[in-house]
Parts: C-alpha cells; sequence; structure tokens
C-alpha cells in the first residue's frame, strides 16, 4: 500500500513539473524587449527584503517599479542555422536586446548561466554539443559585439533533457536559450 501512494505520488508530482515547464513562457520576436528581459531575469525573493547582497542594491528601475533581486531566468527563442551554432539575423536582435538588459543598472551586479537547449531528434551526444556549442556562441555575440564581460556569462549545453513541450518533441519552443541568473 505505500508503494501505491509513494508511486501515484511520484506520477502527480511529475504530472505537476511537466505542468510548470508547459507554463514558461518563450519570449520571441517583438517579445523581447529590454523591459520585459529584465523583468524575467528579477524576480521577488528575501534579498529584495534586504537580505544578503554584500551591499549591492540595483538603482531605480526607469519605470518607476522598486528594483528586484535575483534568480530570474528568460527563455528565448534564438535561432540558428540548421545544424549549426551560426545566429541567424533575427537572433541578433534578440540578443541586442538582451544585452541592453544585462547593461542596465538593475541587472549590473548580476552574472548569468547561457542555456543550450535542444529538441531530442538526432543523436543525444550531437545534440549535447551543439546546444553547448549554440550556448557558447551566444554569450560570444554578447561579449564581442556589446562589451559584456566574458566573467557574467557561463555557456551550459542542455540538449534535450528540459524540454518546454512534451507533447510535440520537435517544437520550437524546445529548441531555445534560457537566461538563468545566477548572482
Amino acid at each position: 500500500m505505500k508503494f501505491k501512494i509513494l508511486l501515484i505520488s511520484f506520477a502527480w508530482l511529475a504530472g505537476a513539473m511537466c505542468h510548470v515547464h508547459a507554463q514558461e513562457k518563450v519570449l520571441k520576436g517583438s517579445q523581447v524587449t529590454e523591459s520585459a528581459l529584465i523583468d524575467a531575469l528579477t524576480i521577488e525573493g528575501p534579498e529584495a527584503a534586504g537580505g544578503a547582497t554584500r551591499g549591492f542594491r540595483p538603482a531605480a528601475r526607469a519605470d518607476g517599479k522598486a528594483p528586484k533581486a535575483g534568480p530570474g531566468k528568460a527563455n528565448l527563442l534564438i535561432t540558428f542555422e540548421t545544424n549549426s551554432s551560426e545566429l541567424t539575423g533575427d537572433s541578433q536582435a534578440s540578443l541586442n536586446a538582451l544585452a541592453r538588459a544585462l547593461q542596465s543598472d538593475a541587472l549590473a551586479g548580476f552574472s548569468f548561466r547561457v542555456e543550450g537547449h535542444s529538441d531530442a531528434r538526432g543523436d543525444p551526444t550531437r545534440n549535447m554539443e551543439l546546444s553547448q556549442s549554440r550556448a557558447e556562441s551566444v554569450a560570444a555575440y554578447l561579449v564581442k559585439s556589446h562589451g559584456i564581460l566574458p566573467e557574467r556569462l557561463k555557456a551550459v549545453g542542455k540538449a534535450s533533457s528540459e524540454p518546454l513541450n512534451l507533447a510535440r518533441v520537435d517544437a520550437p519552443e524546445n529548441r531555445r536559450v534560457t537566461i538563468v541568473t545566477v548572482r
């Protein structure tokens, strides 16, 4: 009986976790703005109420809202040439908005993990290599084109380990770059 309850609890938890992934929004095209990225990369937390921030307090935001403390996360639909880590023109426009957000006073004291994700099609080893290469391509673009300090960015390949759309393995939102605030 305990095993059955444990199994049902695990199934419910797994379903709840899948639901959480499905609720995550992927920013694309005109949705990728400096203010949307700042909002996604900062969330309310104990740090916002005066927790340990080593004396750093983000400056007031331009929209008059109180600054918020990290961590946060932004899923971006960053496109690449097929089977390549070469950025497309549309992706560069989104990354330009990301760079402006990273250079803002609200995010000035934070570092970020640049996560490359792939869908589950193809060879898992190749998907891991490709997702790592794409994360590195995004980080390199931000450093070279916008002067973001390289020590603020850590590129990490995730391959298909964290899909947003579990129902459709080849969904575009599964092939994305996620920016995560790490401090």
